[in-house]
Formats: structure tokens, C-alpha cells, sequence
């Protein structure tokens, strides 16, 4: 019994003093629920103290509380932003001050001023961000969250609800200062944002303002514009509209639309202008000729503008011409949308030229006439090849032994073509080509096809070297013989009309690649070049002047730009070679008056052809007594790098 008691005293010892520790907590703010907790939020703690019995506690930990300047649940509305607070208390219920919050919501609902969404708390421990909704069409139930980090590393968060309402805005009066304008004139378009009767300055609120003339692109609107302190303003500028344009604004979270009318007068006419012809060349051929690529139909366009250059459509236009040569086919027609009208002239019987002339009816004004202007002369020619004509770049070639490359000719051969009325024939007249010796043309092709009246083909030099009378026959040999020159290539051109066959001739040198043949000052016998020629002798103060005439083994010239010059001089000075290289020498002979006449069919080419150079020699010493014996060379250097020396000696001599 004794010790029972003594156990049943024991036990009520410990349990009192397990009471007692109970309050002693209770006092120092342990147990449920936190004291300090702002806004419905709310601390938990657990805690276990030990001694001769057991117990449970809570432990006491730091708080963040969230609230809003409508209360505990935030109300939101565009027109209405809420203050958030959040208010940091420590695990002993004290203010934290200076300490950084950082607020975080859904963003499609709201959003924080500052942007950074970040606060100090300050010295009652309360951090304070402004929050808006997010835009005028947000609307919905979320959550604003408000964290911190202690300075002993702890993270803390306090939350608090609210919900966003849709804002109604409307707009006041779409006004447009003036309503009536001339063309492509302009004016102000204005309208305020409302929220309820007043203008809604919160934040700026994006318009979008249309048009039809605007889309159309024939009016300029800006086309987004931010309002103002709850007002937006924009220009209207016409570009050629004509009669009303309705404007309309809208904007997201404004639930109806503001439009209004624009009075916009028509541009007037103010130039007919022309355009171009087809064909680009302007030339069209009689009744009956077309072919080749050629028409016998000219389209003229023509363009009606305002005073500003922008095209005008839906105004009609007249044509008419002076010449009784040339039907028009369409007398009058109405503008385009690019105020873009087209007439089309057809040819007559005979060649000439015409001007389309377009008017605007109705546009004279004080009496005056009416608007109107000419389109370019257009001509009508025959269009088919009357008259040819045949050059070569060059008419002697290094060919007499050599081949040329397949990739460089010899030389090129051009051919030229007019009409009747001597205009160039149409584009693509085709030119075939025929030689005696070498070959012409490609190997697609033996000739040519005109652009602009004229077209060229490549001669190059190979077998056969040797002519052979009436072969091949040709439009040109069936009408005069080829040349029967030795070295002398014979090329005919031809083309036709339909009916008749149009050709041309031209002889081309095959020179040799040494000099054979060399005449001295006019002499008919040519120097023996195999020996040293004596020029004679001359004072040494004076100079000796000769001339040579330098010509291949057919006794034709050199190839042309071969290098003619002065060479192992000895006891005597040179003056430059005149010419210093061989010229273009085409075939020639004597004229009936004297001197010489070029025959560049090779018929007619007789004697030596080849070109002649004039050599100056003069002593070293010309001012002292010296006698001497000078001696050099004549040097002629060919294209193709063959040299010949002609050896000479001259005498100077005292006086």
C-alpha cells in the first residue's frame, strides 16, 4: 500500500510537471497556429519535449502574409489595380525587415509594377507591389505567391487568392476633322477610350483602324495606334479613292466597334501618257511580208494619270492617226484598274511611218483642247532583205601553213542586212556562209541568224589551201567567178527573201610565215634576202631613209599585226619602223587615176600586195669625222612567233 502510494504520488508529480512545461511553451508562443500569421495565412509547428513522462509540442516557424488593398481575396479589374501586400514575420512573430520578396502570378491574368516583381520589406516588415490585370480581356481566379529567403537560409511563402474581372470599355464618338476632302487630301481621325463616362487612362489600350480604300492600298492609315491618356489619333491620307470610305476602329477587350464616313472627291485626269509599242522595235511590216518574227500589227498602250502620277481607271480614250496608210482597229476604250488603255495599228500596202495620237474627251477646259498626247513613230518597211553587206576583221591571216585553233579563229566575218527602205530586216533572218578554203561557221551551223540587222561567224584557216575554180558553187560564183589569186580564200553570204536570193562576197589572204618577197623603194625586183644589201654610202651627218615592201611566198602581205623592226644594229642608230607592224591589207590593185584600190571580193587584186614600212638609219657619231660601216637586220616577227632577217651594211663617210 505504501508503495503504491508512493508510485501514485510519483505519477502525480511528473504529470504536473509536464503541465507545467506545457504552459511555460504555451507562453513562448509554441503550439498550435501562429499568432503572428496576416491574411489567412497561417504557421504549423511540431515539437517533442522529454523528462520523466512524455509530451507533444509545436514548433513556432517564420510567416509570410499575403493581402489586398480590397481584403484578405483580391478583386481585379482593368480599371481597378489592387496593392499586394506581403508582411515577413520571423518563428518568434517579429518583423523581418529589409528583406527581398519576390511576388509571382499567372501572367495571362495579371501583371506587377515594378516589372521585376520584387519589393524590400520595410521596417514593420511589409513588402508592397502594385498589381493589374494582365489585359482587358483577363479574367479568371488565381493566385499571388510571396517568397523570401531569411538571412539563416530559410525559404519562405505566403499565398493569397483573387480573382480578374473583364473590364467593359467602349468608345466615345469616332471623329474625322474634315469629313469631306479633295483628292488625296487627308484628315485627322479621332477617339477616346471609355470606361463607364470617363476616359480610360490606366494604360494605353491598342486600336486597329480599316478601310476598304485602305486596304484596296489607295488610301495610307495607320493601321495600329496606342491611345493617350484614353485618346487615339491617326491621319487619313487619300490616294486616289474617290467617293466614301467608311473607317472603323476596334480593339481587343472593347466589346463594339466606332465608325465613321469619309466624303473623298475623285482625281481628275490630268495626262494621257504612252506607254510603249509592240513590237519594242517599233517597226511592223506591210500586207503580206510578215515572217522571220515580224507582224504586220502594232499594239500601242497608253496610261491616264492625275495630277500625282497615280494611274486613273474607268476613263475613256480616244485614237485617231494622220496617216491613211495604216488602219486603227480600235478607235476608243476605257482604262484599266492600272489606267492602262491599248489600241493596235495594222499595216497597209506601202512603207511608212505613223503616230497614234490619244485623247481624253471632255478634259478641255477655258475653250482649251482636250487632253491628249502622240505615241512614238512607228515605222512600216518591207521588212525583207534588199541589201547585204560582208566585211572581215582581217584580211590576212597567218594560214598559209598554219591551222588555226578550234577555239580561236583566224578571223570573224560579219554580214549586214537592210530592207527596202534601209532599215535593218527582221531579227533571225538566217545568212548561210560557203568558203573555197578553210572553213566558216560552227559546227552547228554554217551561217548565222541576224539580231538588229546583222550577225558574225568565226573563219578559221586548214585544208584545203588550194581553190578549186567553181567550188563550191555559191549564190556569189554563179553570179561573178571566184578569185584565182594563190593564198586568196574566196567567202560568199547569202540570204533570201521567199522569191529572190540576196549574197556578198569577201577574199581573205592565207599569208605565209616568212617574208619571200621584199621591195625596196618601189623597185619591181625584188632584193635577194639571202645576202647582205648594200644600202651604200652617206655622210655621216645624214640619214638614210629606205622603204621595204614585205610580202609572203604568193606574194601577198604578211599576217597582219606581225612585228616589223630594226635588229643587231652595228655602228649606226635606228628611228622607229613606221608603220611598226604589218597593217590590215585587204586584196587591191592600181586604180584607173592612179594609186592603189581595194577589192575585197579578191577580183581584181593583182600584183605584189604586201604592206610597206619605212626604215631612218643615222651614224653614232654625227657631229665628229668618224667613217664607219653600220650593219642590221629588218626583223618581221609573225603572230604566230616565225622570224625572218633581211641583212643590210651602209657606209658613213666624211664630208
Amino acid at each position: 500500500m505504501n508503495n503504491f502510494t508512493k508510485q501514485a504520488a510519483r505519477g502525480h508529480g511528473v504529470r504536473a510537471a509536464a503541465l507545467l512545461m506545457a504552459l511555460v511553451l504555451t507562453a513562448c508562443g509554441g503550439g498550435g497556429g501562429n499568432p503572428g500569421a496576416v491574411g489567412g495565412s497561417t504557421g504549423t509547428g511540431t515539437g517533442t519535449g522529454t523528462g520523466t513522462g512524455t509530451g507533444t509540442t509545436a514548433t513556432a516557424t517564420p510567416t509570410v502574409g499575403v493581402r489586398f488593398t480590397s481584403g484578405a481575396a483580391g478583386a481585379l479589374t482593368a480599371a481597378a489595380p489592387e496593392t499586394v501586400t506581403a508582411t515577413v514575420l520571423d518563428k518568434n512573430s517579429k518583423p523581418v525587415p529589409n528583406a527581398i520578396v519576390t511576388f509571382a502570378t499567372d501572367n495571362t491574368l495579371a501583371v506587377f509594377s515594378p516589372t521585376s516583381a520584387t519589393a524590400l520589406t520595410d521596417a514593420n516588415g511589409v513588402a508592397t507591389v502594385t498589381m493589374r490585370a494582365a489585359s482587358l480581356a483577363a479574367a479568371g481566379a488565381g493566385t499571388v505567391t510571396a517568397t523570401t529567403s531569411l538571412a539563416d537560409g530559410t525559404t519562405v511563402a505566403g499565398k493569397g487568392n483573387y480573382s480578374v474581372g473583364a473590364t467593359t470599355l467602349s468608345f466615345s464618338t469616332l471623329s474625322a476633322a474634315p469629313t469631306s476632302i479633295q483628292a488625296y487630301g487627308s484628315s485627322v481621325l479621332s477617339v477616346d477610350v471609355m470606361n463607364g463616362s470617363s476616359k480610360y487612362t490606366l494604360q494605353p489600350v491598342s486600336l486597329t483602324f480599316s478601310s476598304a480604300c485602305a486596304t484596296a492600298g489607295k488610301a495610307t492609315l495607320a493601321t495600329t495606334v496606342s491611345t493617350n491618356n484614353g485618346t487615339a489619333q491617326t491621319v487619313y491620307r487619300d490616294k486616289g479613292c474617290a467617293g466614301n470610305d467608311t473607317i472603323t476602329v476596334s480593339a481587343v477587350g472593347v466589346n463594339t466597334s466606332a465608325s465613321t464616313t469619309l466624303t473623298i472627291a475623285p482625281p481628275a485626269a490630268a495626262s494621257v501618257q504612252f506607254v510603249g509599242a509592240s513590237p519594242t522595235n517599233q517597226s511592223i511590216v506591210i500586207q503580206g511580208q510578215g515572217g522571220n518574227g515580224r507582224t504586220e500589227t502594232a499594239t500601242l498602250t497608253f496610261k491616264v494619270v492625275d495630277i500625282f502620277g497615280n494611274a486613273l481607271a474607268g476613263k475613256t480614250v480616244n485614237f485617231t492617226t494622220s496617216s491613211t496608210a495604216v488602219t486603227i482597229n480600235k478607235t476608243s476604250d476605257t482604262t484599266d484598274a492600272n489606267g492602262l488603255v491599248v489600241t493596235t495599228v495594222n499595216s497597209g500596202t506601202v512603207p511608212t511611218s505613223f503616230r497614234v495620237q490619244a485623247t481624253l474627251p471632255g478634259t478641255g477646259t477655258n475653250g482649251g483642247p482636250d487632253i491628249s498626247t502622240l505615241s512614238d513613230s512607228v515605222v512600216v518597211t518591207t521588212g525583207l532583205p534588199k541589201a547585204i553587206s560582208l566585211s572581215s576583221a582581217l584580211y590576212n591571216v597567218e594560214g598559209w601553213t598554219l591551222d588555226s585553233s578550234t577555239t580561236v579563229p583566224a578571223t570573224t566575218l560579219q554580214v549586214l542586212l537592210a530592207d527596202a527602205s534601209g532599215n535593218p530586216v527582221a531579227d533571225g533572218t538566217p545568212v548561210v556562209f560557203q568558203t573555197n578554203m578553210g572553213a566558216v561557221g560552227s559546227s552547228d551551223k554554217g551561217g548565222c541568224n541576224t539580231v538588229n540587222g546583222g550577225c558574225s561567224v568565226a573563219f578559221r584557216t586548214q585544208n584545203p589551201r588550194v581553190a578549186t575554180p567553181g567550188q563550191p558553187a555559191t549564190p556569189c560564183n554563179a553570179l561573178t567567178p571566184d578569185a584565182t589569186r594563190p593564198g586568196l580564200a574566196t567567202v560568199c553570204a547569202s540570204t533570201t527573201d521567199g522569191s529572190n536570193t540576196l549574197s556578198q562576197s569577201t577574199a581573205i589572204f592565207f599569208s605565209g610565215s616568212s617574208v619571200v618577197y621584199a621591195y625596196m623603194n618601189g623597185s619591181t625586183t625584188p632584193l635577194d634576202i639571202t645576202q647582205v644589201t648594200d644600202l651604200g654610202s652617206i655622210s655621216g651627218s645624214a640619214t638614210k631613209v629606205f622603204t621595204l615592201q614585205l610580202n609572203d611566198v604568193n606574194k601577198n602581205p604578211m599576217p597582219a599585226t606581225s612585228h616589223v623592226e630594226i635588229t643587231s644594229m652595228l655602228n649606226g642608230n635606228a628611228a622607229a619602223v613606221v608603220p611598226a607592224t604589218v597593217p590590215n591589207v585587204a586584196p587591191h590593185g592600181p586604180g584607173t587615176g592612179g594609186g592603189s584600190v581595194d577589192y575585197p571580193n579578191g577580183i581584181g587584186a593583182s600584183g605584189p600586195q604586201g604592206s610597206t614600212h619605212t626604215f631612218s638609219i643615222s651614224s653614232t657619231n654625227p657631229t665628229s669625222c668618224t667613217p664607219a660601216q653600220s650593219s642590221f637586220n629588218v626583223t618581221v616577227t609573225t603572230p604566230a612567233g616565225l622570224v625572218t632577217n633581211i641583212p643590210f651594211k651602209l657606209s658613213f663617210t666624211c664630208p
